[in-house]
């Protein structure tokens, strides 16, 4: 028996040094994970759990959306054409082509592109900054007309389209507005939260920490800007194009 558990003691020994030797060689790699994609799978599950309460955020936000929209429907048209469709045509086009980057990103981290690594990272962050600098040009329009829900609001004899001589109530066009810029202005925090993400990740990526090897948190941050770029999916036709014909 002695000799049984001396033998499966020293069998043991290789082993934890060789892991213990591959922890030291991957700096990367935190002492509680046994391994790279043991690490890389808490942090999918641990983005994903993030994400499901993202959606919920939002989804109850939507959900409020669309009962008012039920009442309302003819109201929230006629403040819908107020908006500006062209500029959230822009922005959406604009968040199409920063997706496309991020991909770009990580795979050029997978592939050892350490420039075109950079150079998709800073676009990404180009265009988050053009998307909020043309939201900023949205929302001084909605202050200049007197569109923001409040004591100076303003919204009378706007007609209704598609139904001549009916005008939208002003009370229901505020409750409009009033869901606009609380849905538009929490998606803009978010994209201000992943520029500062981005930022990060840049900086990272200038030292040199991500490599085919590891380059988890690059996919957790393309995750992330993926849920913000498809939110804006839903938050552009829901806000900007109802009864536009």
């Amino acid at each position: 028996m002695t000799d049984i558990s001396t033998t499966a003691t020293a069998g043991n020994v290789p082993t934890d040094a060789h892991e213990d030797t591959h922890a030291a060689h991957n700096p990367a790699l935190l002492h509680h994970f046994a391994t790279e994609e043991q690490q890389r799978d808490a942090a999918s599950l641990g983005m994903w759990i993030f994400l499901a309460t993202e959606v919920m955020f939002f989804g109850g936000l939507f959900c409020a959306y669309l009962i008012y929209r039920g009442w309302y429907f003819g109201d929230f048209a006629a403040a819908s054409t107020s908006i500006n469709a062209f500029l959230g045509g822009t922005n959406t086009a604009v968040l199409i082509c920063s997706s496309l980057t991020v991909v770009l990103a990580i795979w050029a981290a997978q592939t050892s592109r350490r420039g075109l690594l950079l150079a998709m990272l800073a676009l990404t962050m180009l265009f988050g900054c053009a998307f909020l600098g043309i939201k900023g040009f949205e929302y001084k329009d909605k202050f200049d007309e007197h569109h923001v829900p409040g004591p100076s609001f303003s919204f009378e004899h706007e007609p209704i389209p598609g139904h001549p001589g009916q005008y939208a109530n002003p009370q229901h066009a505020e409750i409009f507005f009033a869901l606009y810029f609380i849905m538009t202005g929490l998606h803009a925090l978010h994209m201000i939260i992943g520029l500062g993400l981005f930022t990060w990740l840049f900086w990272a990526a200038w030292k040199g920490r991500f490599t085919p090897e590891y380059n988890t948190p690059l996919e957790m941050g393309g995750l992330y800007w993926h849920f913000v770029d498809i939110v804006w999916i839903y938050l552009f036709p829901l806000l900007y194009l109802i009864d536009r014909h």
